[in-house]
């Protein structure tokens, strides 16, 4: 694991226990009339956007802009902003309210749409191009807000439930502006006016629903404005950068807009040339592409426990490569017909591959995206929270722009749409590969997920006095050779081992604990140096107010019964308080380990083996851990945390 601190935020409005699950926040002020108002901003963007689209590609005739390049300037204008004023957006979501910033850029939204309806009766493909430019300032400004408001209304275990709620609102939003727009701007006689109304309706709704937002106070009140983008775009990413697992984490975010986007450019030209279907049909590819994304956001929560797990990232990498190659040999041999209406199109059999890897891997995106937002919410510092964000828009739309650049050029050359799939699957899994070496959290995560989802059946009770921040020493009885790995699972925040030295001589195990960065320590009379140089990092990491975890019995357990509690955690206790640092022990028990994969152990020639009978219990052995409150730094003794330690399991 790595030594970051993880700052989890806990405001005081925020009840954790309040509500079974995401869709409870739905009911609630500090978040329902915040998730209506993007909700009602994203689904305007579209209707605009893909109105005006399809007004100059079937219905107006402008030498200066023919239909097949009107895409492509609309989405250029709308994301010009982002490149040039997200500095200065972030910048000002840090130093001023929220709700007041969004209640600015709703009536921002009004005199654009307001704008943009004089444009669509008028039929003035000028007018609506500068709206289209407007409302990507309108987006600029409101996305930092977007994503730092809510770890300042919602506790760090409703994270990803609000993130998973927010993506998915997002894409149905999406979704149904495009559906409106393409309808409304095609009735004959009305169709601009329609058009034209519903914008400036939508604008009118998302701002009386923003007033009901709570106030939501500046992090930085102080911070002074640099209003140059460029220098303030490069001190943002220095900022992101200073602490890798958040900008590796922008980086993923980035490259996930990037297998996105290249997807979604994608649709009209695979239905029509690849799969042989008419508008209707490409309609249909972005219907379960977006109900893929939402499904997936809202698996999240459930896949997590309710915390940021981002153990899902790896998962959902994995989902993304696989079903991105299949979907080129799904694609790539399907017989040439005639062109398809929607129904024809459904009654082929080979179809319906197509839409399952399309669906798939969108859902997939959704699980791989949303921790990673909520994991830089959560280890970003509050005051400048904003501008990380802002700074991850900005290379979000480099990388957009980047994936129409790669994509064009791989058609020039000569590649067929299901083999620029089949790139960007094979492009994700590498730099999927790349992230998680740099990051092993992300790997490390994911091992421990799947120990407590697939191997085991895991059940975390008391999860609550595990401290969201601040430095603090576990202690737990140690029954298996992947304890843990399930301290992982079990702890939203990374957590340091001190650790027999012998235990990194075991294959796989092995490599795994050296990847996160576990302590070896060896018995002082066999090894003096290592044993001092275990208590020196020990006390490193409790300087930088991370998790240290400590199994007191020093060895596995051959019997399934504690052994006694040695004293090395009163030495790290005593020297943090020397330092003057008040270090609280967590006491913790896992239980229904013993004799369940990993913890067998029998004597074999007077020396005891591990895993002699792994699968005696078969798969999924319902196994748990209980988490205690505190025992004060000046309390802890070896026998008292054994007691406790006791307590625990028979509770």
């Amino acid at each position: 694991m790595t030594t970051s601190v993880a700052t989890a935020h806990s405001p005081g409005t925020a009840e954790p226990e309040a509500h079974a699950n995401q869709f409870a926040l739905l009911g609630q002020r500090r978040f329902a009339p915040f998730f209506w108002t993007q909700f009602s901003g994203a689904a305007n963007d579209n209707l605009f956007k893909f109105a005006f689209t399809v007004m100059v590609t079937y219905q107006l005739q402008l030498s200066w802009m023919p239909p097949a390049m009107a895409g492509l300037a609309i989405g250029a204008l709308f994301i010009l902003p982002f490149l040039l004023f997200s500095a200065t957006a972030g910048q000002l979501t840090d130093k001023l309210d929220k709700t007041k910033i969004i209640r600015f850029v709703k009536n921002f939204e009004i005199a654009i749409m307001l704008l943009a309806a004089w444009g669509f009766i008028r039929a003035d493909a000028v007018v609506l191009l500068g709206c289209v430019f407007l409302m990507g300032l309108h987006s600029t400004l409101f996305g930092p807000v977007k994503f730092a408001l809510l770890p300042q209304v919602l506790d760090s275990r409703e994270l990803t439930g609000g993130n998973g709620m927010v993506e998915m609102g997002t894409f149905v939003a999406i979704l149904l502006g495009q559906v409106a727009g393409g309808l409304l701007v095609a009735i004959p006689g009305i169709g601009h006016t329609t058009v034209a109304v519903g914008c400036v309706l939508l604008a009118l709704v998302g701002r009386g629903v923003a007033q009901a937002i709570p106030a939501a106070p500046a992090t930085d009140p102080n911070l002074v404005i640099n209003w140059n983008p460029v220098s303030e775009t490069w001190r943002n990413l220095k900022l992101a950068h200073g602490n890798i697992v958040v900008f590796r984490s922008l980086l993923g975010i980035s490259w996930m807009w990037f297998f996105g986007a290249t997807f979604l450019s994608q649709f009209p030209s695979f239905a029509k040339d690849v799969l042989h279907g008419d508008a209707h049909v490409a309609s249909l590819l972005l219907v379960v592409f977006s109900v893929g994304i939402g499904v997936g956001s809202l698996l999240c929560e459930t896949l997590s426990r309710r915390q940021v797990e981002i153990g899902l990232v790896p998962l959902g990498a994995i989902g993304m490569s696989v079903f991105a190659i299949d979907l080129y040999f799904a694609s790539r041999a399907l017989p040439p017909v005639a062109e398809m209406g929607l129904g024809t199109f459904m009654h082929m059999h080979e179809n319906w591959r197509v839409l399952a890897d399309l669906g798939l891997l969108s859902l997939f995106a959704g699980l791989y995206s949303v921790p990673m937002y909520a994991l830089i919410q959560l280890r970003s510092q509050p005051t400048h929270r904003a501008r990380i964000i802002a700074a991850n828009n900005i290379m979000n739309a480099l990388f957009m722009i980047g994936s129409s650049v790669i994509a064009g050029a791989l058609l020039k050359a000569g590649f067929t749409i299901p083999q620029i799939f089949l790139f960007t699957g094979i492009a994700n899994a590498l730099v999927a590969a790349y992230i998680f070496l740099l990051v092993p959290e992300y790997l490390l995560r994911f091992v421990s997920w799947v120990l407590s989802h697939f191997i085991y059946r895991f059940k975390v009770r008391g999860e609550q006095n595990i401290p969201g921040d601040g430095a603090a020493v576990l202690v737990c009885n140690h029954v298996s050779m992947v304890d843990a790995v399930l301290l992982m699972a079990a702890s939203p925040r990374p957590i340091r081992f001190i650790m027999d030295h012998q235990i990194f001589k075991v294959p796989v195990l092995g490599w795994l604990f050296k990847l996160a960065k576990a302590i070896p320590i060896a018995p002082q009379k066999d090894d003096p140096v290592a044993y001092d140089r275990a208590f020196d990092q020990a006390a490193q990491v409790l300087r930088e107010g991370d998790l240290l975890a400590i199994f007191p019995e020093g060895a596995l357990t051959r019997d399934g019964e504690m052994a006694p509690f040695k004293g090395g955690v009163v030495k790290i206790v005593e020297r943090a308080r020397t330092e003057g640092i008040e270090v609280p022990v967590i006491p913790m028990a896992l239980s229904n380990l013993w004799g369940s994969f990993f913890s067998r152990v029998e004597q074999r020639g007077g020396k005891p083996i591990a895993m002699a009978k792994p699968f005696r219990r078969g798969f999924f052995s319902s196994v748990g851990l209980h988490v205690g409150p505190a025992v004060a730094a000046a309390d802890v003794q070896p026998d008292v945390l054994q007691q406790r330690v006791r307590t625990l399991l028979a509770t």
